[in-house]
């Protein structure tokens, strides 16, 4: 969870997050934050012992928080979760039934294939968003629905082979071509969403936009394809029958 200046809903996410019947070891990753998240974070610490809490010396960017908590996760997957309330942590096992499965080594939740609640906002963002999407499709010819999603859940041991270099929302298309490149099992489950407005601590400007339609480009052109071995399935029970606490493998 990288986490940045989000004292409104800081406290909120952690307890949704941490009320999923699973086995979660939850890694916040304060990126310089300056209106008490820090403060915040110290107090959860105290409180769950399955926070890490990991802190930037100063602002480095979503990308630079994500890195970081990626490569100190223990668990079997690794889920990115904002520190808003944007996306819904009870929706995690459907993120993870695919990965549970042994169906695939990457799920993204996509805003755009569920039946669930939407909230209703900005008419140039959704354009953006099927812009930077078609565009990735098109170079890595991978037919998501939803690239720039927050959602995305990994097996661990996948997430963190793959070396990253985008500090900022660059990691979005940065992450969804070198996963194309490797040749990774890839699936994309409905999820619900309900975005906040920029009044509200959106954060998301035009310009990382520009630099997400830059990074497409880049990486197609400069990742090679290096198709990965798939590992054996880790567990070929169905979802509905580990949902005991307890039973489900760890997450991060």
């Amino acid at each position: 969870m990288p986490v940045y200046n989000e004292r409104g809903t800081l406290r909120q996410v952690v307890d949704r997050v941490l009320a999923v019947p699973l086995n979660i070891e939850l890694i916040c990753v304060d990126d310089g934050s300056t209106d008490g998240s820090r403060e915040i974070l110290a107090q959860l610490q105290n409180e769950y012992p399955q926070i890490r809490v990991l802190l930037q010396a100063k602002n480095m960017g979503k990308g630079s928080a994500l890195h970081r908590g990626i490569q100190e996760a223990t668990g079997d997957f690794v889920i990115i979760q904002d520190a808003d309330l944007e996306y819904n942590p009870a929706e995690y096992t459907v993120l993870l039934e695919p990965l549970i499965e042994g169906s695939a080594d990457v799920v993204y939740g996509s805003r755009f294939l569920s039946a669930r609640p939407h909230r209703v906002l900005y008419f140039w963002h959704s354009v953006g968003n099927w812009i930077l999407t078609l565009l990735s499709n098109a170079l890595t010819d991978v037919n998501l629905s939803d690239m720039e999603t927050c959602y995305k859940a990994f097996r661990r041991e996948i997430i963190q082979s793959i070396p990253l270099e985008e500090k900022r929302f660059g990691f979005e298309p940065e992450i969804t071509v070198k996963i194309a490149k490797r040749r990774l099992r890839i699936y994309e489950v409905g999820i619900s969403y309900w975005g906040r407005t920029y009044e509200e601590g959106k954060k998301i400007q035009w310009k990382d936009g520009v630099r997400a339609l830059w990074c497409l480009v880049k990486y197609c052109i400069t990742e090679p394809v290096t198709a990965v071995k798939p590992s054996a399935t880790l567990d070929t029970t169905p979802l509905a029958a580990v949902n005991a606490p307890g039973k489900l493998p760890p997450t991060e």
